[in-house]
């Protein structure tokens, strides 16, 4: 697997050397991603849960959109790391994580309970899932076709089930990062430019005082040269 990242959404290109199983609302016919290169993206991020979408090499096609969760690692990298759940011989990689280079934590993935379930026995680890049904796939897919899958993700339950079908609780399968590494980054906005003249910010009193000082002065010193001649 090769990867490049950059900008604020964490845009991520990845090029998969072997067909890799995508969990989520996805495009028709693409549960599986074909060995190929892919776009991950941060749709949306929430406090306790963020929105991953998928896209072709271009990114005119979404191929998925994903719930995932923060998982926090002790040690970050400098490069994109893709975890996948151990599979049989002949079957294909499952995604279940992103870390994004030089953070702290990334994108542990949500899969639908029925699928999840067949993980956690072929894998032996526990997996999380979400109960909510939602379509399995997109025919036609667009942002519109995903606003309804994206508004159901943004409050769907989030839970994590054992091999042997027992739920667990979230935190055996994931630790949740420090509130502080969760804060968003501000965004960089243009420098404005200085104004030509400095605003007035005091009365104009101080100033006409000070003028009529100095023609008092000015006065009793002619007046006092007068008087020497």
């Amino acid at each position: 697997m090769d990867a490049q990242a950059d900008t604020w959404n964490r845009k991520t290109v990845v090029t998969f050397s072997g067909p890799v199983e995508i969990p989520g609302v996805h495009a028709a016919g693409w549960g599986v991603l074909p060995a190929g290169t892919y776009v991950f993206k941060i749709l949306d991020s929430m406090s306790d849960r963020h929105i991953v979408q998928i896209f072709n090499k271009d990114e005119t096609q979404i191929y998925a959109t994903i719930l995932a969760i923060p998982n926090y690692r002790l040690k970050a990298t400098d490069k994109t790391v893709m975890t996948f759940a151990e599979r049989a011989a002949g079957e294909p990689e499952a995604l279940r994580a992103w870390f994004y280079p030089g953070r702290n934590w990334g994108e542990e993935f949500v899969y639908p309970k029925s699928r999840a379930i067949a993980l956690a026995k072929s894998t032996n680890t526990p997996v999380l899932y979400t109960p909510v049904e939602l379509p399995v796939e997109v025919s036609t897919p667009s942002p519109t076709a995903y606003e309804p899958v994206v508004a159901e993700l943004k409050r769907a339950p989030i839970m994590a089930i054992q091999p042997s079908g027992q739920d667990v609780v979230i935190a055996e399968v994931v630790t949740t990062p420090p509130a502080a590494e969760l804060v968003p980054e501000p965004q960089v906005s243009a420098v404005e430019p200085v104004a030509a003249t400095l605003p007035a910010t005091a009365s104009d009193l101080p100033l006409i005082a000070l003028l009529g000082i100095m023609a008092l002065v000015s006065g009793l010193t002619i007046r006092s040269i007068i008087k020497t001649f």
